[in-house]
């Protein structure tokens, strides 16, 4: 059972310098029926380049560019209760540590492994932690962790949109994957500062706004935008009320679960990681269906309203955006992301990382990994030949810039 009492801890982010960041993409959901599992380490290259990538990873940010978000493949990793494959982790892990890089830990980046099954099977949070443990106990060198990356999609992808894991398209389907997975990371929280006590933890989640796109979708969009918040809300203890409170215990969840989260959640520990892409906000028409919006509110706006919610630092823990015909596209779109970091700075708001998601090209995310295409993404600091993108080199005048300045 979780500590109660490590809330009154002193606070582990005091005196942290501003994190320039970029990530391995390491998405790596089943389809179609379980069946097909998209590795996107296998398909976008990174098994065959790791030392390559760590290498880019150091050389774009000069000495500065010293965090990367990186996980190991949970599904080939963890073989079973108690039983690991440490190989391609201990090669990769120690390769980081000689580079001087730090990396922040996916620990569970959309999938589980086959003999899980999936989000839906309740023995899932008590089994991650285990998993948590034994990966902080092999590597106590890591401080900074995302026990699950982006509670909210994961869940929406996988229980109502029906395009992962175990694609189901039910209310009570996604409640149940946002409880498990929710208590999974609070679990895992607990078990690594059991291990590193100074561990820091970055829940990266996206940041999403809906639009009214005529008055009879006034109603829904404010739905969706309450709902939006609930990862959070059970990962950071916040008491759910009214119709949010409703909603979960009409689609199973219990009082009993509620409270486990109020009684057992940390803050002092905690970076609130905000994912922003264009696609994050959604124009919602009267019966439900959505589209892009004619104008985006913008990351700015967005994030402001989760440190207003919950009152935690930020970081920009995910953007991108194709190169376009010249590569003047993503570098635009990076300077832009990097301008309103700075007025939220300006506004008050503790910034603590900027992040350009991924290293490298991605494979099939206009799609949402729900077939395989092979369609290439180029929204990388590199493609997929590991070749600098314009975008890369942007990001490293930046990041020169910029550095020790913020």
């Amino acid at each position: 059972m979780p500590n109660q009492r490590r809330e009154s801890a002193g606070c582990h982010r005091e005196a942290l310098p501003f994190m320039f960041a970029t990530g391995i993409e390491n998405s790596a959901p089943t389809v179609e029926g379980g069946k097909l599992r998209r590795d996107l380490m296998a398909e976008c290259g990174h098994y065959d380049h790791w030392k390559t990538d760590f290498a880019r990873s150091a050389a774009l940010g000069v000495r500065w560019l010293r965090w990367l978000r990186y996980g190991v493949p949970l599904y080939r990793t963890w073989l079973g209760p108690g039983r690991y494959d440490w190989e391609f982790a201990d090669l990769a892990f120690a390769e980081l540590r000689r580079l001087g890089i730090e990396p922040i830990v996916d620990l569970c980046h959309f999938c589980v492994p086959d003999w899980i099954g999936n989000f839906q099977n309740p023995d899932f949070p008590a089994l991650f932690q285990d998993y948590a443990g034994a990966f902080a106990r092999r590597y106590p060198w890591v401080r900074q962790y995302t026990p699950v990356n982006e509670i909210y999609i994961c869940a929406r992808s996988s229980a109502l949109y029906g395009w992962w894991n175990e694609q189901q398209s039910s209310h009570a389907a996604y409640v149940r994957a946002l409880h498990h997975l929710a208590r999974a990371s609070v679990l895992a929280m607990h078990e690594i500062l059991d291990h590193r006590r100074d561990a820091l933890f970055v829940q990266s989640e996206s940041t999403e706004y809906f639009h009214a796109a005529v008055p009879g979708a006034v109603a829904l969009s404010n739905t969706r935008n309450e709902r939006r918040f609930l990862s959070l809300d059970l990962n950071y203890g916040r008491p759910l009320e009214g119709a949010l409170r409703e909603y979960v215990l009409d689609n199973g969840m219990r009082e009993e679960d509620l409270r486990f989260f109020e009684r057992h959640a940390l803050r002092h520990c905690c970076i609130l990681g905000t994912d922003y892409y264009e696609s994050n906000e959604h124009h919602v028409a009267e019966d439900g269906t959505m589209g892009l919006p004619d104008g985006l509110l913008g990351y700015a706006a967005i994030a402001h309203e989760y440190w207003q919610r919950y009152g935690l630092p930020l970081m920009h823990t995910e953007t991108n955006r194709d190169q376009g015909d010249t590569g003047d596209e993503a570098s635009a779109w990076l300077r832009h992301q990097w301008m309103l970091v700075r007025s939220l700075m300006h506004c008050g708001v503790p910034m603590v990382g900027f992040t350009w998601y991924a290293l490298a090209d991605q494979v099939d995310w206009d799609i949402h990994l729900r077939e395989r295409r092979g369609k290439v993404n180029p929204r990388g600091l590199v493609d997929l030949e590991r070749r600098v993108r314009p975008v890369g080199h942007a990001y490293r005048e930046l990041i020169a810039t910029w550095t020790g300045q913020v």
